[in-house]
């Protein structure tokens, strides 16, 4: 079976169940946006130090794919695929507040850096933020379920502690941001 199908050279793309869109729309913007996110993480994964975080978030990789698939799913089509629950929600909440448990209370912003992990772990942040308005502006249009956008939301907190965490795992000072004229 060949790779290419040629089926989208003229700019149009088909969602599961068969509607076909543009490339540019929404639809395809927000799960393109969550696919590259859950790329993103696949870097993350080979290079965080927290061995148990690295399992999580192979885990978290594969609700993300779940994810893509119900965004490339349009309205009104009735087909078996795996939801976001309120357990997956609570459980990253729950890994969220574990970090929070770890880590000193934050008491300036930090710039995204210190390490090459770190800095890619706020990378990751901003790609799950820009995910997030995606979905939250479909859902202007066409309805998404609120579990989705709750769990997109979640997960750019907890890659917020995880920069943190990495930083207290790997004795990385975290940097404060200095607004200008402030000291």
């Amino acid at each position: 079976m060949k790779i290419y199908t040629k089926k989208g050279d003229k700019g149009m793309t088909t969602l599961i169940g068969g509607d076909k869109v543009s490339k540019f729309d929404k639809r395809i913007e927000a799960y393109g946006t969550v696919d590259e996110l859950n790329s993103y993480i696949g870097i993350l994964i080979s290079s965080i130090y927290d061995q148990d975080e690295r399992i999580y978030l192979i885990k978290v990789q594969s609700e993300l794919f779940n994810i893509e698939a119900l965004l490339a799913t349009p309205e009104g089509k009735d087909f078996k695929l795996p939801e976001v629950t309120e357990d997956d929600i609570k459980e990253m909440e729950n890994r969220i507040d574990n970090m929070d448990s770890q880590l000193e209370r934050l008491k300036n912003f930090i710039l995204p850096s210190g390490s090459i992990t770190i800095a890619q772990i706020h990378v990751a942040r901003c790609i799950c933020r820009r995910a997030e308005r995606i979905i939250v502006e479909l859902n202007q249009s066409q309805t998404v379920d609120t579990r989705i956008i709750a769990f997109i939301n979640r997960f750019s907190d907890y890659l917020f502690n995880l920069a943190r965490l990495e930083a207290k795992q790997t004795n990385t000072e975290e940097i404060l941001w200095a607004p200008k004229g402030v000291k």
